[in-house]
């Protein structure tokens, strides 16, 4: 095995362990914007970009729980409808994640 490979699987290991440490903590928002910021903002970005993309991570994921619990039906079953538009939320991220994988991740090897 090579060292990249044993070095990412370290990686992944400890990104698992600190996500699974702050859900603990009642922190998955705060887990997904430490794994954003450590993956995807350049290191030498300023406090400032830091911030204005903490607000705006957190933004994002505030709209997304705040719209998913306006158009659920009333009642404390899920509906069929209800289910539907969960996955449609998970098809348009699933598509994004596609995207931002194939533009972004260099090729290994």
């Amino acid at each position: 095995m090579n060292r990249f490979i044993r070095r990412s699987e370290q990686l992944d290991e400890i990104t698992r362990q600190v996500t699974a440490k702050l859900v603990d903590e009642g922190k998955l928002i705060e887990a997904g914007w430490m794994s954003f910021r450590y993956f995807v903002i350049p290191k030498d970005a300023s406090p400032i970009q830091v911030e204005e993309m903490r607000k705006a991570f957190f933004a994002g994921a505030q709209h997304l729980f705040g719209s998913i619990m306006s158009v659920l039906d009333p009642g404390e079953e899920p509906t069929d409808r209800d289910l539907d538009r969960i996955e449609a939320i998970h098809n348009e991220l699933q598509r994004f994640i596609t995207d931002f994988e194939a533009r972004h991740n260099k090729p290994q090897g």
